[in-house]
């Protein structure tokens, strides 16, 4: 049995929604995956008068319309002419039905349907029609017509009747026969998919949301039938669709640029001078400011470039890491947002998915400046104006912090914590160099303690001038050096700590006649000696009895060092994720949601058969020659195609499947044991890392160009953000 062949017609809804004239030749792509399946996307329609009055060639109008698509779109399909419509009207604006039989008139509905003869004497009012049933059109549509016919393809469409789809009219054509490959078509499965076309701004479609680009994991056996799955043709190439939806209304301002004069789109010209004013002068403001600040930071780069290789730069730079990586990534991203505001994107506008990400793509770095920057006003104002507050209460609790719990918890340590007895001796040298420690850092910070107000006033400047992040990264730094005489004693006893329990580990393994085997990772067997035995029965019991005091005051100050570790991290996330929001996908979300998709899927309308029982349209054959008597009627009562018609719909993308992507690449660098990982090297006497590894903005080279080119440049970026993405295809 011979498969029908399938045949998918994606109409715009704008196409259906208007009244159709009695000639319009259809414009789009013909995606073909298979010989049994075709897929036509119909981009726009044009009268055939407006098209004749057009005095250059149509073939040179589709050309330089196809070489303004996507490549992909190009190499799959060519933008070309896919058929002709045709409709009769003569009863007050309604389709004819004056020659129907009676048969006929008792299976119309409501809306009426169009007789087929008909059709077909309504060809002759201006060309006539050929055997095939397709009718001659005028000389520029003729052409395209037999280049169609003899390289691909070519569909006659008639509108037959028009539908109610809730509160809406609409017009769906009918197939009614189709050059398919060099045969004439009558018989297929049709389905009509009505879409709305997309625009910059208002939503376009996505087959599924998430990066293409992910690898599934294989499993290492898999079923046969699996493999014969994947080379099997697909019967749908859904991503060329997609792509020639999301296109068709840049094909359709090409196309009307060439055919159609030319209009002025300005229709309050003082409403708009007073507009082009008003931005002009925000550029000016903006792209002032901005080389001011330029001005600052090159000053400021051929300062520091200078005494870069002293010992002092050399050591602040390692104190002041996080600071001085959060600053260069900010004076980067006030050097290069003109770049990346006024960038060349020109060629993704063929696309509106393309555009979307294009402009999404221009407006992140400058509203994560301006998030930044805002929030860091807030946060430098309040603190601005209670410092003297701020100051006393820091103070006060790092005071609490020493004499309370540093102090006091050595004093602990060294008499019975918790009921434990410990070694007096060592519990008293340990003690008494914690506790120096301590008082010889806290008193080096009472003697400092007048310039901590100075520090708050700069922390409240430079988050008013540079953003929250900035403070919050000199936090990080800040905390790490208040904090050094707590991770420099916690070093210290983690190091006696792990050196003592590999020192138990190894004279276990002694007594078991084990070594282990650094070279091979593994423990391996050994002779050990009666000497050795002794020495090491020796060494085992003391170390042994010596670890609870050890573990003790090993505990106390990894506690401490831990909290601060974790503080700092916090910190570090709340950078990141600062860095890492879309700020311009939120603000567009909440805006408009439709112009983030996340797959698409079809709301069938209606199905139906369509039976043609023309005697004369009916019995026609592949070769388009007719045959006669009541073999005609018996292939015209066989010969039916079915009708199903749906629109094409999208799902919409929350605020999670938004923020995910970012936040997943921000821990990217993560290790996922990390916490595994840490609470094995506290077991054992190693650090706790004090930071998380998260992904920050990728550094960027420093940029030095001349002050009146980077204004200039400032500038133009700015008045290019007033026009809208298509009005750049019309020009």
């Amino acid at each position: 049995m011979k498969m029908r062949r399938k045949c998918r017609v994606w109409w715009p809804k704008q196409l259906s929604l208007c009244r159709p004239s009695s000639s319009t030749a259809l414009f789009g792509w013909f995606v073909s995956c298979s010989s049994a399946s075709l897929d036509v996307v119909v981009a726009h329609a044009a009268d055939e008068v407006l098209l004749s009055k057009n005095e250059s060639g149509l073939q040179g109008i589709l050309h330089c319309t196809n070489e303004n698509m996507p490549v992909f779109l190009q190499e799959t399909s060519a933008f070309t002419t896919l058929g002709h419509c045709a409709a009769d009207f003569s009863c007050n604006g309604q389709l004819s039905s004056i020659e129907m039989d009676k048969d006929d008139q008792r299976k119309s509905n409501i809306h009426g349907h169009i007789n087929l003869q008909n059709y077909q004497d309504g060809f002759g009012e201006n060309y006539g029609r050929w055997s095939c049933g397709c009718q001659k059109l005028g000389e520029l549509l003729e052409q395209c017509r037999q280049a169609s016919i003899g390289n691909s393809n070519w569909m006659q469409f008639i509108y037959d009747s028009h539908e109610y789809f809730g509160s809406e009219i609409h017009w769906i054509p009918r197939l009614h026969h189709i050059h398919w490959n060099g045969q004439i078509v009558f018989d297929c499965d049709v389905h009509v998919v009505v879409y709305e076309t997309p625009r910059f701004g208002v939503h376009h479609f996505l087959l599924c949301f998430g990066s293409s680009s992910e690898q599934v994991k294989n499993p290492l056996m898999k079923p046969k039938w699996v493999d014969e799955l994947h080379q099997k043709q697909s019967l749908l190439d859904l991503d060329a669709v997609i792509l020639a939806i999301n296109s068709s209304n840049a094909a359709k301002i090409f196309f009307d640029r060439n055919v159609r004069p030319k209009r002025s789109s300005v229709q309050f010209p003082i409403v708009c001078m007073f507009s082009a004013l008003i931005w002009n002068l925000l550029a000016i403001s903006v792209a002032s400011f901005s080389t001011l600040f330029y001005i600052i930071l090159q000053l400021l780069s051929h300062f520091a470039s200078y005494g870069s290789e002293s010992w002092i730069c050399i050591i602040l730079a390692k104190a002041f890491c996080n600071t001085w990586k959060n600053i260069r990534i900010r004076c980067c991203q006030i050097l290069y947002w003109p770049i990346f505001l006024g960038g060349d994107y020109h060629r993704s506008l063929s696309c509106v998915e393309y555009a979307e990400k294009a402009a999404l793509h221009r407006h992140a770095m400058w509203s994560c400046i301006v998030v930044d920057v805002f929030l860091g006003s807030l946060i430098g104002l309040a603190l601005l104006f209670h410092a003297e507050s701020a100051c006393l209460c820091v103070l006060k609790f790092a005071h609490n912090i020493t004499n309370n719990l540093l102090r006091s918890g050595c004093v602990w340590l060294m008499g019975v914590p918790a009921g434990f007895k410990l070694n007096t001796e060592l519990a008293g040298i340990l003690g008494m160099i914690s506790f120096n420690a301590i008082q010889i850092w806290s008193t080096l910070w009472f003697h400092m303690g007048f310039l901590f107000i100075y520090f708050i006033k700069g922390l409240a400047i430079s988050g008013i001038i540079l953003g929250v992040t900035i403070p919050a990264a000199l936090m990080i730094d800040m905390i790490a050096l208040a904090t050094l005489h707590v991770s420099s004693v916690n070093w210290f006893l983690s190091l006696l700590y792990s050196l003592q329990i590999q020192a138990l580990a190894a004279l276990w393994r002694l007594f078991g006649g084990r070594k282990w085997n650094p070279l091979r990772r593994r423990l391996d067997s050994y002779d050990y000696t009666v000497e050795q035995h002794i020495v090491g029965s020796l060494l085992f019991t003391p170390l042994l009895l010596l670890l609870p005091t050890t573990s003790v005051f090993y505990i106390f100050f990894t506690i401490l060092n831990t909290t601060i570790c974790l503080l700092c991290i916090l910190v570090e996330i709340t950078i990141s994720i600062i860095h890492a929001t879309p700020y311009s996908k939120i603000f567009l979300w909440l805006m408009s949601p439709r112009r983030f998709p996340s797959g698409t899927w079809l709301e069938i309308i209606s199905s139906q058969s369509n039976a043609i029982d023309s005697p004369e349209i009916g019995c026609l054959n592949e070769i388009g020659s007719p045959s006669t008597g009541t073999q005609q009627r018996k292939d015209s009562s066989e010969r039916r195609s079915s009708v199903l018609v749906s629109f094409l719909r999208s799902n919409l993308s929350n605020i999670g499947q938004i923020l995910l992507p970012h936040y997943k690449n921000m821990f990217s660098g993560v290790c996922g044991s990390f916490i595994t990982s840490s609470a094995r090297g506290l077991l054992t006497g190693r650090r706790m890392p004090s930071t998380l590894g998260t992904g920050l903005p990728a550094p960027m080279p420093w940029m030095s160009i001349p002050y009146k080119e980077y204004w200039r440049l400032c500038r133009d970026s700015v008045i290019a953000c007033m026009q809208n993405p298509e009005h750049h295809l019309i020009q």
